[in-house]
């Protein structure tokens, strides 16, 4: 038995991250400043891009990554409904109306072969969502988009290390858009970043970052001569500081690290639960890097005795963390009420039987072997 609860996904901080933050604390400058532009410059590297401008969420680097392509009252964004609602919410806070688009069922990702029935003259953009760490078809993808000469903004919050033949996520789009809360595969406790290689995009992103302003603090105090900033447009409170930089400069050095550590629990789940009556996630395609977000069981629910729910609850009396990806946006109250999808099956289906455990690389031997005898005895036992 587990003493400690297994939390399903929790950060973690070393010497080196807490030494930086401390360095920052030490230094009184604690707001946006160098060490925002270091992450920047490193995460730039990492991911191969022109650009990237560090933001307070991938929320809000959502949001102004849709601001930046033009997205305005009217028009219509096509989106998954199996995602978290805040990929639909920054459409709505554009001003425009998402499009909801079912998955693929094995995949879990925006089937695009369901895109082009839905595109009309008010159709601007697709926001494919990388879900739990496996790229989207982008070959289809961006083969749409350019046909309808739509734009395209990926929501990587779940993929920072993917890749799709051999391109990285975040790089197929106008903007990649990514995240670093605490239960990211990286974490600067709250955090996002935009990446692009459009100039205009990340010009504008940066801008209206901090209040529209034309500089930001660092550039206005943090060198030799002063320079008085200019309001050049109504911009958002959405900067990231350098306390939480701090963290992600030392995060992003142990990607890889962690990485090999979710892969290895990843096969070693898949192997565990092969002949369990529920589904292990779909084998990742040829030329494809699963970043390793989340693992997700779907319960074969017709050969249970109990619901997906009530898998969570034995789980959690057996102090085992779990978590939902997702009940599908369409589904949530406000969005039922407004626009009431329907034929969005997969994703409901979908619904009804995943759940997520914990994939974390700092779990340790004990802890995984004992979800993997958890997990077995309450699907065995509730075998029908």
């Amino acid at each position: 038995m587990i003493r400690n609860k297994i939390v399903f996904s929790k950060p973690h901080l070393g010497k080196s991250e807490i030494n930086e933050v401390v360095k920052s604390l030490k230094s009184g400058w604690i707001g946006t400043g160098p060490k925002v532009k270091k992450f920047e410059e490193n995460f730039k590297k990492y991911k191969n891009s022109k650009y990237a401008i560090a933001v307070n969420s991938c929320t809000a680097a959502l949001h102004l990554s849709l601001l930046a392509v033009g997205i305005k009252k009217d028009d219509e964004v096509i989106v998954p409904t199996l995602t978290f609602a805040a990929t639909v919410n920054t459409v709505i806070h554009a001003g425009a109306k998402p499009i909801f688009i079912d998955c693929e069922k094995d995949s879990m990702n925006i089937n695009p072969d369901l895109i082009e029935q839905k595109i009309t003259n008010k159709t601007k953009a697709i926001l494919p969502v990388h879900l739990a760490g496996r790229m989207c078809n982008m070959d289809k993808i961006t083969i749409i988009a350019k046909k309808y000469k739509l734009k395209v903004i990926e929501d990587c919050a779940h993929a920072i290390e993917a890749e799709y033949k051999g391109k990285q996520s975040g790089t197929f789009g106008d903007l990649g858009c990514f995240s670093f809360y605490a239960t990211k595969n990286i974490t600067t406790s709250e955090g996002g970043m935009i990446i692009t290689n459009n100039k205009k995009y990340a010009e504008f992103v940066k801008t209206m970052s901090l209040h529209g302003m034309s500089q930001d603090a660092w550039d206005r105090h943090g060198n030799s001569k002063f320079r008085h900033y200019k309001i050049t447009l109504p911009g958002y409170k959405y900067n990231m500081t350098d306390i939480q930089a701090a963290i992600g400069i030392h995060q992003l050095k142990k990607i890889d690290k962690y990485w090999k550590e979710r892969q290895k629990t990843w096969n070693l789940y898949n192997k565990s639960f092969k002949d369990l009556p529920v589904i292990t996630p779909a084998n990742i395609e040829k030329n494809v890097k699963h970043a390793y977000h989340l693992y997700t069981l779907l319960l074969e629910i017709d050969k249970l005795n109990i619901s997906r729910d009530d898998f969570i609850d034995k789980m959690t009396r057996k102090k085992i963390g779990t978590g939902v990806h997702y009940i599908p946006v369409h589904m949530q109250p406000y969005y039922k009420k407004v626009f009431n999808s329907k034929g969005l099956l997969n994703s409901e289906w979908i619904s009804e039987r995943t759940v997520s455990i914990p994939l974390s690389p700092f779990l340790k031997k004990n802890e995984i072997d004992y979800i993997i005898k958890t997990t077995k005895k309450i699907i065995k036992e509730a075998a029908i």
